[in-house]
């Protein structure tokens, strides 16, 4: 039995876990060797209540999809307890795409759809329940892209549609001129990246009501382990006071509380390949933080008091 993690209501139809996990390392893992590996990730994602997976095209040298494809495709009933996800128009120069002589972005019509078609093939699926275009792209054609997600959805190929790394106004001129809203940001946050608390993508995204999502909520392996890192070093200690005060497994999982007291109500998007820290994650969920203990963790990150 899944445990009972909120939902985020993304649409009419859609819905998303608090958390959400993501294959952005999963073909570099040394935890990860097979597709059976895989399979267990998810089975322990799912019990864990996590149903959301977030991919991208580009992952794994374009080659993360197929090797989570491969594992679905051993239980193939467990794509009707998931919400996948995945992104396009980042191209990369990479053996997989021998025509990409520099690395750019790519959000006309014909990119767009075969993107989708090869991401359809590689999970083994027949729609995809968000797609996002992935990077800002300075040569798109904010009409070309509404058409080309007017098409995809009557096809039932795509559900909704989102963005990664918009700007507000970016966001504000592709919404313009969509017959659907787009659903989702996704944006790096964390204690260690407060950029979009305060430059006002959350600020939309709240006033909108749409649910952010986060990659990087852990701010990589900086927080645990970069002792140069001056930011990091000022925020341990306090995370390990409120690991203790809140009883946490550890500060991983304050840092992930600590996000999901943003008003916006977030979605971070774990990177993990451990089921041991799925399920430790999930924790994060049933913290009420006291004002000032929150406000403590937002000072010890910006190195000064509130103004």
């Amino acid at each position: 039995m899944a445990n009972a993690l909120l939902r985020r209501h993304m649409a009419k139809d859609l819905s998303f876990s608090q958390l959400a996990w993501g294959a952005w390392r999963l073909r570099n893992s040394t935890d990860i060797k097979n597709a059976d590996d895989i399979l267990a990730l998810i089975r322990a994602c799912l019990d864990a209540g996590i149903t959301t997976f977030d991919h991208a095209d580009i992952y794994g040298g374009y080659g993360c999809e197929a090797y989570f494809g491969e594992a679905l495709a051993k239980a193939p009933e467990l794509r009707h307890q998931m919400e996948i996800i995945t992104k396009c128009d980042i191209a990369l120069v990479n053996t997989a795409r021998p025509d990409h002589r520099i690395n750019h972005y790519n959000t006309t019509k014909p990119h767009i759809l075969q993107s989708v078609e090869n991401s359809l093939a590689s999970l083994g699926i027949d729609h995809i329940d968000l797609l996002m275009i992935h990077r800002p792209d300075p040569l798109m054609v904010a009409d070309e892209v509404a058409e080309t997600f007017s098409q995809l959805r009557q096809s039932g190929k795509v559900g909704h549609f989102g963005v990664s790394n918009f700007k507000p106004s970016q966001f504000n001129l592709l919404q313009s001129r969509l017959d659907a809203p787009l659903i989702t940001n996704q944006v790096e946050c964390s204690v260690l990246e407060l950029a979009p608390i305060f430059n006002g993508t959350f600020d939309q995204m709240q006033q909108h009501r749409i649910h952010p999502m986060i990659w990087s909520p852990l701010g990589g392996a900086r927080l645990f382990t970069d002792t140069d890192d001056v930011c990091a070093n000022r925020l341990r200690p306090v995370l390990e006071h409120m690991r203790d005060k809140y009883d946490l497994p550890g500060i991983a999982e304050v840092a992930i509380a600590w996000l999901l007291h943003l008003p916006s109500q977030v979605i971070p998007v774990l990177g993990t390949m451990k089921a041991h820290r799925i399920a430790d994650a999930t924790k994060s969920c049933n913290v009420t933080f006291e004002r000032q203990d929150w406000f403590e963790i937002l000072v010890a990150a910006q190195g000064h008091p509130v103004p």
